[in-house]
């Protein structure tokens, strides 16, 4: 499973070797599991009833309803439509993560299958409402885009905390409601900077994140740049977070994302919002890691580095 996790998670692998045993182990199956789930959701060639059985089905095998032979079949047929040959390699090694799942400490288990029961619920509407690739079906609110933002990413900071009080009791300065509330905007943070920078390749599948409603009244520079300016306010929240746990290893193991997010939103806000994708070069993220490593044992340092990468053009 390592070198599975190693070639699905590129940059989230970098920092996750890490974590401390206790948290690597339950982090490590729940990435892997949710990135499984979102392969189901979003291979765009098998149709979209299909994918969503499919789906519930194996969200039924994660929390221990239903038997992994249940769905073998189905997984082998969504394995061989996957052109990426680590993403492929995952789906044909589900029954591993199962079986680590069922090795894992039960208050560990528990709350993998909580947060994965989270996350595919905000799969399972993606299929809904974008499951006809013919035409271009956007969310028609801002409740409904946080909505999605919480239960694809926002619950992951939840569980984060959750899985680090629990294993270390001085997990952070703060209290556990002010890291779990700062996990969430973190996580959904996140979220809305893929929404922004993926918008382009969205709009081909059939995929608008951005409400309806603002862009009805609103110029669309607008709504991008209203967005825009919450993300940063979420990721923000993420520093805060990162900056109050007691663990430097922790803490450079959870700052990367932000690092990284200050910086596409830098290159988001210069690039505006007829921008192809964008995506900080590999090049970039790893001096990004080695400067984190060094800023980590400072919550100041990590501070700086952060308004660093903000500002930088």
């Amino acid at each position: 499973m390592k070198e599975i996790l190693k070639s699905v998670a590129r940059s989230f692998y970098l920092t996750i070797r890490f974590l401390p045993r206790p948290l690597r182990e339950p982090v490590s199956l729940a990435y892997l599991l949710a990135r499984a789930t979102d392969t189901l959701a979003d291979t765009a060639t098998i149709p979209a009833a299909t994918r969503l059985t499919t789906l519930q089905a194996f969200a039924r095998v994660i929390a221990g309803e239903l038997e992994f032979d249940a769905v073998a079949e189905a997984l082998r047929n969504f394995a061989a439509q996957q052109s990426d040959p680590p993403e492929r390699t995952l789906i044909e090694n589900l029954d591993g993560c199962i079986a680590w799942l069922a090795r894992m400490e039960p208050a560990d288990r528990a709350d993998i299958r909580a947060v994965l029961q989270t996350i595919v619920q905000g799969q399972e509407l993606d299929v809904r409402r974008f499951g006809d690739p013919a035409g271009l079906t956007p969310l028609r609110t801002a409740a409904e885009l946080d909505e999605y933002t919480y239960l694809v990413a926002g619950c992951v900071g939840e569980f984060w905390t959750k899985l680090g009080f629990r294993h270390f009791p001085a997990f952070a300065k703060r209290p556990a409601d002010q890291m779990t509330k700062l996990g969430i905007d973190y996580g959904e943070g996140l979220q809305l900077i893929n929404v922004l920078r993926d918008r382009g390749a969205d709009a081909a599948a059939g995929r608008g994140y951005l409400p309806a409603e603002e862009l009805a009244t609103d110029a669309e520079g607008k709504v991008f740049a209203r967005w825009l300016g919450k993300a940063e306010e979420k990721i923000s929240a993420g520093l805060d977070y990162c900056s109050s746990l007691t663990n430097w290893r922790i803490r450079f193991a959870t700052v990367l994302p932000a690092l990284i997010g200050a910086r596409t939103i830098a290159l988001l806000r210069a690039a505006g919002p007829a921008a192809e994708k964008i995506k900080v070069p590999r090049k970039e993220v790893r001096r990004i890691l080695l400067a984190a490593l060094a800023a980590s044992i400072s919550p100041s340092a990590l501070r700086a580095l952060f308004q660093r990468l903000l500002a930088r053009l």
